[in-house]
């Protein structure tokens, strides 16, 4: 349906399409409700903040790709890499680290951790971590970086957009797909890596004998690469990211981020040559001319004199594109710099204003990473090397034996952490006059106060566990029982909680 709405003589129409339609004194304009994405040329840069950026982008690009190849010797059966989350055995190692599945709390801890993390450096600064550390702004620079050697520069990579294709504009589209190809395929193995021996896997895709799964995996990741760093760009941190949303109310008054001074720069207009700043400034000019290289430089497209927004990485490639052209003009330069709100409004009313890093959130942040890591080291550095799991069997509850004596099963699961054959001594405590079973060993399977079990390197054994009870000594439905591994080399203990079912005393 149509709908038609008369404002000052000017008559808007809702088309079925979604668009609108104005028709008037006039000509009628088509204003489309949706904005098609214009790609981003964003322009090569010099300065404090891109040789930051540089530096970091290498020193993290670096670890990505040595960290797999770095061997570590953990025993014969135990794999050589030093990074490892092998998923078939499954372990995670990290160095001299081992992470089993039942730890996954470790994970979770650091996980947490490296969240508080993201927080403290987002209400101290920002996005920074968006602007140096994230690997989508890594390898986007990366693959601007390649856009840039096969096209030119912003300008120049403009122009031959605009330009009829020919074989020359052919071939420097396929040299940078190529390159970004490249890159990519790079970039899939390194994260592949990470989860099986590096080695073995670049042997394994060099000579096409790669698994299914290993071959699915490296093909994701080497798609997921190209068209993210490639194509979508600014439109994962955009649209994808929820970060962008959820730093808002990471920051306060004090944040430093990216930010123009309105009050030094506005108003904004382009400067004659022949005009001097004095002349400018009594036509109540500000410093900015309106040049427009911080919009130019941006990887966002944005424009950070407009204010404070969301989609801002706080790279502060603006920064040395407008220290640039300060000093090109003989002006002090941060016209567009790292600043707080609190620090502008205080400037504003004529005060000086000195950062506080000490703030509630700060200091809030600050202690939980210190006492959620300082938890996890602690418990980690007491972690046994066995650790044990008991399942008591639900159905039957019990077994009343001939002799009127009651039996209770077990499934009883010892973990192995070390790289050594293992041999334990197995008793219950919470009834005295009990005996055990295991079912599995090579020895005699007779009851007695104590068994001996063993556990190969690095595996979990699993056995049978019968505990018997006389009658009188089962005075409830349910009793409370413990059992106890120790082990006989290095006298190392454990234990767990069950119970033992019986019948109610009449």
């Amino acid at each position: 349906m149509l709908r038609a709405n008369v404002e000052s003589g000017i008559r808007r129409i809702d088309m079925p399409d979604g668009s609108i339609v104005q028709q008037g004194s006039a000509q009628p304009a088509k204003v489309p409700l949706y904005e098609s994405h214009k790609t981003i040329h964003p322009k090569s840069v010099k300065g404090l903040y891109r040789r930051l950026k540089t530096a970091t982008f290498s020193v993290l690009l670096v670890l990505f790709f040595i960290a797999p190849w770095i061997r570590w010797e953990r025993g014969p059966e135990a794999p050589a890499q030093a990074v490892l989350f092998d998923l078939t055995a499954p372990r995670f190692f990290l160095f001299w680290i081992e992470i089993w599945p039942q730890e996954i709390y470790y994970l979770t801890g650091i996980l947490i951790v490296a969240a508080l993390g993201l927080f403290l450096t987002t209400a101290l600064a920002g996005r920074v971590w968006c602007g140096f550390a994230c690997p989508h702004t890594v390898w986007t620079d990366l693959f601007v970086w390649i856009e840039r050697v096969f096209e030119g520069d912003r300008a120049e990579r403009i122009r031959m957009e605009k330009q009829p294709w020919t074989m020359r504009k052919i071939l420097r589209k396929a040299g940078k797909h190529a390159g970004w190809l490249a890159l990519s395929l790079v970039t899939g193995f390194g994260f592949l890596a990470y989860f099986t021996d590096a080695p073995t896997l670049l042997h394994d895709l060099a000579t096409f004998q790669a698994s299914y799964e290993a071959t699915s995996f490296f093909g994701i990741f080497v798609g997921m690469t190209y068209v993210m760093a490639g194509w979508t760009r600014e439109q994962m941190c955009m649209y994808m990211c929820p970060w962008p949303r959820i730093q808002t109310a990471m920051l306060d008054e004090h944040s430093l981020v990216v930010t123009y001074q309105a009050d030094r720069g506005d108003n904004r207009g382009p400067k004659r040559k022949s005009q001097s700043w004095d002349e400018r400034r009594t036509q109540g000019f500000g410093d900015c001319i309106d040049c427009g290289q911080c919009v130019q430089v941006c990887p966002m497209g944005i424009d950070v004199r407009t204010g404070e927004q969301a989609d801002c990485i706080n790279c502060g490639l603006c920064v040395d594109a407008c220290d640039t052209i300060m000093i090109q003009q003989g002006l002090p330069t941060r016209l567009i710099a790292f600043d707080s709100l609190a620090a502008q409004d205080t400037r504003a009313s004529g005060k000086s204003y000195q950062w506080r890093l000490i703030r509630p959130r700060v200091i809030v942040y600050a202690l939980l990473m210190l006492v959620i890591g300082g938890a996890m080291a602690w418990s980690f550095a007491l972690r046994p090397s066995l650790n044990i799991t008991v399942l008591r069997d639900r159905a039957p509850l019990f077994v009343t034996l001939s002799d009127g004596s009651i039996r209770n099963a077990y499934t009883f699961k010892v973990a192995n952490k070390t790289r050594q054959n293992r041999s334990y001594t197995l008793s219950v405590a919470g009834l005295s006059a009990a005996d055990i079973k295991v079912i599995g060993e090579a020895e005699p399977e007779t009851a007695a106060h104590t068994a001996t079990i063993s556990a190969e390197p690095d595996s979990v054994a699993t056995y049978r566990v019968y505990v018997t009870a006389p009658r009188g000594e089962v005075t409830a439905s349910s009793l409370p029982l413990t059992f106890q591994l120790s082990d006989t080399v290095t006298a190392e203990r454990n234990s767990r909680d069950s119970v033992f079912m019986g019948p109610a005393n009449q």
